[in-house]
This record gives C-alpha cells, sequence and structure tokens, in this order.
C-alpha cells in the first residue's frame, strides 16, 4: 500500500469522522448525504442493500430505518455480522440469489447499491461492467421494489450514462443525477437517485 495514499486517507475528513461514529467505511456519508437531499428512506422502511460489504451503507440505512425498519444485505463476500442486518450471499445476477432476496424482504421500499465492478483502468469496459450491475439493480426493482418505491445506484460518468439513464426513466418518475460531498474529488462516480417506481404493464 503506497504510504501517500494511506497519509492522504487519514487526513480525510470523511475517513476520520466514520471511525469517530463506528461506520465501517466513509462511504456511508454518501448515503446520509443523498438521504438528506432526496429523502428516499424513512423510518420503518424496508431497504435492500446491494454489495454491502463491507458494511457502511448497510449501517447507515439502518439508523434511517429505526426499529420499525428492516435492512437485507447483498454481497458475493461475507461480511462481519451487524446487528440488525438480515445478509443474503450471493451473486445478483443469479436467480437463486434473486429468490433469496425476495424469501427474506417480500416487498422493500428502497433498493440502494454502491457497488463498483473490478476496476480494469479500460474506461469504456469499467463502464459496461457498471451499466451490468445496475442493470441487475434495475432488474431486481421490477421484482421486489413497492410502487412508488426509491433506487439508488453508483455509476461512473461517460458515454454509458445516458443509456442508463433512458433504462431508469422507463420505471421511474423522478430521476436525478447527484453527486454527493463525500465522494472522492478524484473520482469520477455519480448516483442515479430515482424515485416513484411504477410497474409497466405486462
Amino acid at each position: 500500500m503506497p504510504r501517500d495514499w494511506l497519509k492522504n486517507r487519514k487526513k480525510d475528513h470523511y475517513y476520520r469522522l466514520a471511525k469517530k461514529e463506528k461506520f465501517r467505511s466513509r462511504a456511508a456519508y454518501k448515503l446520509l448525504q443523498i438521504n438528506d437531499r432526496f429523502s428516499i428512506i424513512d423510518e420503518g422502511d424496508v431497504v435492500v442493500d446491494l454489495g454491502c460489504a463491507p458494511g457502511g451503507w448497510s449501517l447507515a440505512a439502518l439508523e434511517l430505518v429505526g426499529r420499525d425498519g428492516k435492512v437485507v444485505g447483498v454481497d458475493m463476500k461475507s461480511i462481519q455480522p451487524i446487528e440488525g442486518l438480515v445478509f443474503v450471499k450471493g451473486d445478483l445476477a443469479e436467480e437463486e440469489t434473486v429468490l433469496k432476496i425476495l424469501e427474506v424482504a417480500e416487498e422493500a421500499d428502497a433498493i440502494i447499491s454502491d457497488m463498483s465492478p473490478r476496476i480494469s483502468g479500460n474506461r469504456s469496459l469499467d463502464q459496461a461492467r457498471f451499466l451490468d450491475l445496475c442493470e441487475n439493480a434495475i432488474n431486481l426493482s421490477d421484482k421486489i421494489l413497492k410502487n412508488h418505491g426509491n433506487l439508488v445506484v453508483k455509476m461512473f460518468q461517460g458515454e454509458l450514462l445516458d443509456e442508463l439513464l433512458d433504462k431508469v426513466r422507463t420505471h421511474f418518475q423522478n430521476v436525478k443525477l447527484y453527486r454527493p460531498k463525500a465522494s472522492i474529488s478524484k473520482s469520477s462516480e455519480v448516483y442515479v437517485v430515482a424515485m416513484s417506481f411504477f410497474r409497466r404493464a405486462r
């Protein structure tokens, strides 16, 4: 691990704040800032957190839903247990994983995803991989999200962003792009915030 990177991370405001407030990653503040702006998660909601490891967004979501809510975390990797989190291990692209999510969540008020693909350094390839992850989240929305539910997914800025926005708009009435203050300044990440889901006629 390069020393400069480690030194800069320790100086980072959100990294230090996460340590202080016992969040598992600085990413928790991205979700909290998104929610402050758009109110995608309310107390008592059922939330599905895709690609939840190491648990930063799941902890933030648990705080937002309170005692009467439920958070289901999904990841291919195991995570350290989090009190109150229902964890599903599996690949979202596999039907077996989707069925497990449906079994424990039944219906969801919000789906959130801070998932990233393995970065190759090839911008076009990485964008395509990001789009695949986002499409999996959209497909899950059609199976589990309540009417007027919400979706948040991460995407890279680039040539495939418009394609993703077009797909999201066929399922949600209100779609916004947002970059939280907690995002690292050099990152090209942006969040698609999709509100008020509607199920299309079959």
